[in-house]
């Protein structure tokens, strides 16, 4: 559950520190304010650092008066004084104690001005800014909230400063408050009516500043970009994080909004005049900020309610607000599926956004708890259940039916082909293949105790080279990875397609491996924690949580965008066309390697922090598995044993709203190894063009008949699938201008990435 704590204001702590007759324990008024917030229901409070005798005497110090002071000289010695040795007096601070820290969220002066037009302004406020944090740092503070910028011009000042601040507290969370839809924050060119001078502004009026033009027209995406140059300043520092301030009204469709689900929001600000009331008085939140609440109650931010103490509603009084957002956090389907005994949500509780290294089927032998792990998945054991049951009815009658599993592990394939066999009433028998000697263990005791010797005979060795008494009808593997190759699966089943008989049935039968552009602050900073190269060179397998896929369905300018997700490649069994040698092998492996160029349209701007890696598989006729984030709920809902796979960036590569970006994706072999290589480039329509050209016509690749909706542009082997393929298009090679035409679409390439991975050298998976 989400954190809730309540705003204390400088009026709210001025009353509290009246006396009050009936209270006789000298607490101070912040420790009044904790206990009368915990006697409410919340579980902290937020309140002001410092009050109006420090703004006034900072103000007094840095700020031009309004007339002539004779004793200018003497103020300017007291501000260099202050600026040489900057230090608070009691009566202009909120707290002094240790206790008084310690379950607050401190807020520092709002009215610092760290991106102000003024150079002097910015001078002082960022010295002011590393006062207040020194003393907070003191009192053992653990969050202080950051003033917000205010100008969009000078955003680098402002992020320049965070970045000094980052480095003066060691310990300390800073958190950048925001206002997530909020246009009047965002001052594009504009100059204020009535400008801030510091007392050395020059005699001369400040030079004309540019005009500031965003190239998206939505205020939530100009909000966004300021955060992306605060972060991007401060290297996405881990200990930089967002408090993002909601206003009265949101947009219904989230989705301009979901890009701040994949950033560090770490407190969602709400006051109580972002509330409605309803038809009875009581305080709700219009439907937009409902939508918002809800989605991203999955990365569960604390909640800082404001102003609920005053009356702003008839019915419900204080607690109303907090019960309301409450309940707006228990309805939240992401919410609800973490707590749902079965679901995927529930089960990878603890692993969100956590980065694991692919396993190394082929160099390491498993643990017992692993495959423990593996084998508390339902669904996949089903499906293949299922698979192997359809197989065996489709096969004659009166034949005996031998089935191999290759990598039986600790049995749960070899179980499910015997009840496979028994509800088709099948005369058949089993080979189970096993290379972990430790594993083999346990299927020795299992034939001992549950299967017997007339229907399993264990064979150890490894696939790939070994031999077999017999040819089989039925090839059982689960040698799957989250990217569908990633674990060898093609390498493995190369030599295990030796013990199928010309017309004997594979399962899994085929395997597609899918493709997202995603933006997480989260995993970015994770797989940089290493400092070294071969961090954001390695992908992880990893449960996505904070993410925003930054694709939409197909389109853009050029008309040749994909769908949101693309399919990279596939892999199908039993492979016809392999060149083999006397054995029956291989005699390389490069039948295995594979190279994919995709196209997304990005519909609204953000960072490309990486590319999240899907897969698909028919295991038999219509049964499959799928974690494809579009239909894995209609093919293997609520499937546990493969979260998908990330190839992360080196550095993040900003994608305007309406860019189109292309994506090269190799999977590459030696006779030892195998490895992924990838690249992205980005491109922007030039002003004014648009396509002539017709959206490529679908091409059919595989056509099985699973009852499920999809929408056009889908690559799925599991539904009636279409693949959307590169055309010819007319190009004009300007190397100096990076200019690129299709068809009646002018694209310029604003930007790329490096090669990551060449030749393997950070990451690979052995033979």
């Amino acid at each position: 559950m989400s954190a809730f704590i309540s705003h204390y204001t400088l009026e709210h702590l001025a009353r509290l520190s009246q006396l009050n007759e009936s209270d006789l324990s000298e607490r101070t008024p912040s420790l009044k304010a904790l206990a009368g917030a915990r006697a409410k229901g919340y579980d902290g409070i937020c309140l002001p650092l410092t009050n109006d005798k420090w703004k006034a005497r900072w103000r007094s110090l840095c700020l031009l008066p309004d007339d002539e002071n004779p004793d200018k000289a003497a103020l300017e010695q007291r501000a260099e004084q202050w600026r040489a040795n900057p230090a608070f007096s009691r009566d202009e601070v909120t707290i002094t104690q240790l206790d008084e820290a310690e379950n607050a969220v401190i807020l520092l002066s709002d009215w610092l001005e760290l991106d102000a037009l003024d150079d002097w302004v910015r001078h002082d406020a960022e010295i002011a800014l590393l006062q207040e944090l020194a003393y907070a740092s003191y009192l053992n503070v653990h969050t202080a909230i950051l003033p917000p910028p205010r100008h969009r011009d000078h955003i680098a000042s402002y992020a320049r400063a965070v970045n000094a601040a980052l480095a003066s507290v060691p310990y300390m969370q800073l958190s950048v408050r925001l206002p997530i839809f909020d246009p009047t924050m965002i001052q594009l060119g504009q100059t204020p009516t009535t400008p801030v001078f510091s007392k050395h502004t020059s005699s001369f009026p400040p030079a004309p500043q540019p005009t500031t033009a965003l190239v998206d027209d939505q205020t939530s995406m100009a909000t966004w970009e300021m955060w992306d140059v605060i972060r991007s300043i401060c290297e996405h520092h881990h200990r930089l994080s967002l408090t993002l301030d909601l206003p009265p009204l949101l947009p219904s469709e989230l989705d301009v909004l979901s890009q701040w689900v994949a950033e560090p929001t770490r407190y969602i600000f709400l006051p109580a005049s972002s509330f409605i009331a309803n038809a009875k008085g009581y305080p709700v939140l219009h439907k937009g900020t409902q939508s918002f609440i809800r989605d991203i109650m999955k990365i569960r931010p604390a909640v800082i309610l404001s102003g609920t103490d005053t009356g702003r509603h008839n019915k419900g009084g204080e607690a109303a607000y907090s019960q309301y957002v409450r309940h707006l956090e228990k309805t939240s389907p992401a919410v609800k599926a973490m707590k749902t005994a079965g679901t995927v949500e529930n089960f990878s509780q603890g692993y969100h956004d956590y980065l694991q290294a692919p396993l190394q089927p082929l160099m390491d032998n498993l643990q017992s708890i692993t495959y423990n792990t593996f084998e508390q998945d339902p669904v996949k054991y089903q499906n293949y259940e299922e698979a192997i049951y359809n197989a065996l009815m489709d096969s004659p009658a009166s034949e005996r039916v031998l089935i191999c599993v290759a990598g039986a592990g600790r049995g749960p394939l070899v179980a499910r082909s015997l009840n496979a066999i028994k509800r088709a009433n099948k005369n058949a028998f089993v080979y189970a293949i096993e290379k972990n000697k430790n594993a083999f263990v346990t299927l020795q005791e299992r034939q001992a105790t549950e299967w017997g010797d007339d229907k399993v005979q264990l064979l150890f060795g490894d696939m790939r080279t070994m031999d077999i008494p017999e040819q089989v009808d039925i090839l059982v593997s689960e040698l799957l990875g989250s990217f569908g190759d990633n674990e060898l699966s093609p390498e493995c089943l190369d030599g295990a397609m030796r013990f199928l008989k010309p017309d004997g049935i594979s399962i899994p039968a085929s395997y597609t491996a899918y493709l997202a552009p995603i933006s997480s602050s989260k995993l970015h900073i994770e797989a940089h924690a290493a400092k070294d190269e071969k961090g954001p060179e390695t992908p992880y397998v990893v449960m996505l949580q904070a993410i925003n896929i930054l694709s939409g369905e197909g389109g853009g300018i050029s008309g040749r965008c994909g769908a949101q997700v693309q399919g990279c490649w596939d892999f199908e069994h039993p492979r016809r066309d392999a060149v083999l040698d006397l054995q029956g092998l291989p005699f390389t492996n490069s039948h295995n390697t594979r190279s994919a160029k995709l196209r997304f349209h990005i519909p609204h701007g953000g960072a490309l922090h990486g590319f999240a890696g899907y897969f698909e598989a028919v295991l038999y006729g219509n049964v499959g598995l799928s974690i494809h984030p579009q239909r894995k709920d209609k093919i293997s809902k609520d499937m546990l044993s493969w979260f998908p796979l990330f190839f992360p960036l080196k550095e993040p590569l900003y994608l305007p709203s309406k860019c189109e970006l292309q994506v090269s994706l190799w999977r590459l072999t030696s006779q030892r190894q195998v490895w992924y290589e990838w690249y992205a480039e980005a491109f922007l329509p030039l002003p004014g063009t648009t396509s002539s050209l017709p959206q490529t016509p679908p091409q059919q690749i595989l056509k099985l008949q699973v009852p499920i909706p999809h929408p056009v542009g889908e690559n799925s082997p599991m539904i009636d699938a279409i693949d959307v393929m590169d055309a010819d298009v007319e190009r004009t090679s300007r190397a100096s201008s990076g200019v690129e035409h299709r068809g009646g679409a002018r694209l310029v390439k604003i930007g790329q990435t490096t090669l990551h991975n060449p030749q393997g050298r950070s990451s690979w998976i052995g033979l």
